[in-house]
């Protein structure tokens, strides 16, 4: 169950593109036709895929506060967590040189439509911010930063596919002419972005529920306990009586 949540989670509600923005110089330029999308989605899955469970094994064995600890007690003590970026960075790089041999070798179309944005996935945001977003919220498990990486790449895949499709039947519309480009791009990005947004209740709307139930109950049981009121007794004849008595015995 963890895994399914995570994965419907990180493609949906916390979308790289539509929920952070990131990855948008790649989602921007690269979404002209749908044919050059594919294949930089499917090569950004890739990469996220591999370098997401592969950092957090830097992270867990290398990296954080005590790692090292398996070398030896004496290194324990040893702390190399500053050292983060530089090798999240260094693993990517490696990941994004061996796609585009791969591409290159296989596909030469693709790799000539792809251009420059094909290396420059090494510093696209989306990739590094997958190992960050790993490391900022402690997945357990390398099996849970493998569903990560890949769920986040399929979200940014849905992305740039999603706007790459829209692009291309909005070339042949009568776009207002100071929105052409860049312009009605953008305002297609924010409209999807809110349409993302509705998925945020889909894990978590069942628990809002339950817990705004759970207080309306306990606001009906305080209301039903019941209240015990001090009452007042007036005194009997026979007290009145005895009291007069002793006041006439005073006097």
């Amino acid at each position: 169950m963890e895994h399914i949540e995570l994965f419907f989670k990180s493609i949906f509600i916390d979308n790289m593109v539509f929920a952070t923005f990131l990855g948008m110089c790649s989602y921007l330029a690269v979404s002209k036709k749908v044919s050059t999308a594919v294949g930089l989605g499917a090569a950004v899955i890739f990469v996220m895929a591999i370098t997401v469970p592969l950092n957090w094994l830097l992270d867990h064995y290398i990296l954080q506060p005590g790692a090292l600890s398996w070398l030896g007690a004496e290194y324990a003590d040893y702390d190399l967590s500053f050292l983060s970026f530089i090798m999240f960075i260094a693993t990517i790089a490696t990941m994004v040189q061996l796609v585009e041999i791969v591409v290159e070798k296989f596909s030469p179309a693709l790799y000539n439509s792809l251009g420059i944005f094909l290396p420059l996935i090494a510093v696209n945001c989306a990739i590094l911010g997958g190992s960050l977003f790993m490391q900022s919220r402690e997945i357990p498990s390398v099996g849970l930063a493998l569903n990560y990486g890949v769920a986040s790449g399929i979200g940014w895949f849905l992305a740039i596919l999603a706007i790459a499709a829209i692009r291309e039947k909005i070339r042949y519309s009568n776009v207002p002419a100071p929105l052409r480009g860049l312009g009605i791009t953008f305002i297609i990005t924010g409209l999807m972005a809110i349409g993302f947004m509705s998925f945020g209740g889909m894990l978590t709307g069942g628990d809002d529920k339950g817990k705004k139930e759970d207080k309306t109950a306990a606001v009906v049981e305080q209301q039903n306990t019941p209240v015990e009121v001090a009452t007042l007794t007036t005194p009997t004849e026979q007290t009145q009586n005895e009291l007069s008595n002793t006041i006439k015995v005073e006097e």
